[in-house]
């Protein structure tokens, strides 16, 4: 795995690299946000993954976020930050990173989350051979108006394509349509969805069904609706009615 990683502490940056090297992997280090914006623009394809600080000079790690979202909406991002309020995390979650991480951190925990987040994109973006393309033809999930294909990643909304989906929010989307009217609560979804691995607040779930929903209203209707009080459910039985 080769890893961005944007961090102005020195110290921080080269103990984790030691980390890294023990795992195998390779590691670049931007030092400001201006620095890794031109760093992924130049060869993002390389990066698997990005750790990426919230307090940065030049450019802070929000707008570093929403940056290489703009290029790729896939590539998985852990956003560290020595800021622990609750508006920090969803403002970050919101535009896009996939995990949040509070300094002081252990950086045995960091490793077990850079696994976790790596295991489950790849088990999502597995390459498809032809071969496999050209037989399986079908659709995982099919609703009134939804069909998921879980191994090309493809989402379509009476025939549109729903596009730059996080793996987060591909994952929420695929979890509640497989069950379509049954209300999945915030816990039940970051069990599902992130996995016992991660430790986070509720509201996490709220920012990626938030920018979830944005990108679905592009093609249609709204159809994950919010039960007050329990949580979300997808339901597109009442769309056009």
């Amino acid at each position: 795995m080769n890893i961005l990683m944007v961090e102005d502490d020195t110290s921080v940056a080269q103990m984790m690299e030691l980390f890294f090297k023990k795992e195998g992997w390779t590691q670049d280090i931007a030092t400001d946000g201006e620095e890794a914006v031109e760093m992924f623009k130049e060869n993002g394809s390389k990066y698997d993954l990005i750790t990426l600080d919230l307090n940065l000079p030049k450019k802070d790690g929000i707008q570093v976020a929403k940056e290489v979202r703009q290029m790729s909406p896939t590539v998985p991002i852990i956003m560290l930050t020595a800021r622990d309020s609750e508006s920090d995390q969803v403002l970050g979650l919101g535009i896009g990173a996939d995990e949040y991480v509070t300094k002081p951190f252990s950086p045995i925990a960091l490793i077990a989350r850079i696994k976790a987040l790596h295991r489950r994109v790849m088990m999502e973006e597995g390459p498809v051979t032809e071969a496999e393309e050209n037989v399986n033809n079908d659709y995982d999930i099919e609703t009134d108006h939804l069909k998921i294909s879980k191994s090309r990643r493809e989402v379509l909304f009476d025939g549109k394509a729903v596009t730059t989906l996080t793996p987060k929010e591909f994952d929420l989307l695929f979890t509640m349509a497989q069950k379509p009217k049954q209300v999945f609560s915030r816990e039940q979804l970051l069990e599902l969805v992130w996995g016992y691995e991660y430790y986070g607040e509720e509201r996490t779930v709220d920012a990626h069904i938030k920018k979830l929903r944005q990108k679905m209203e592009k093609v249609g209707p709204q159809v994950i609706q919010t039960v007050w009080g329990v949580g979300y459910k997808f339901d597109d039985s009442q769309v056009g009615k």
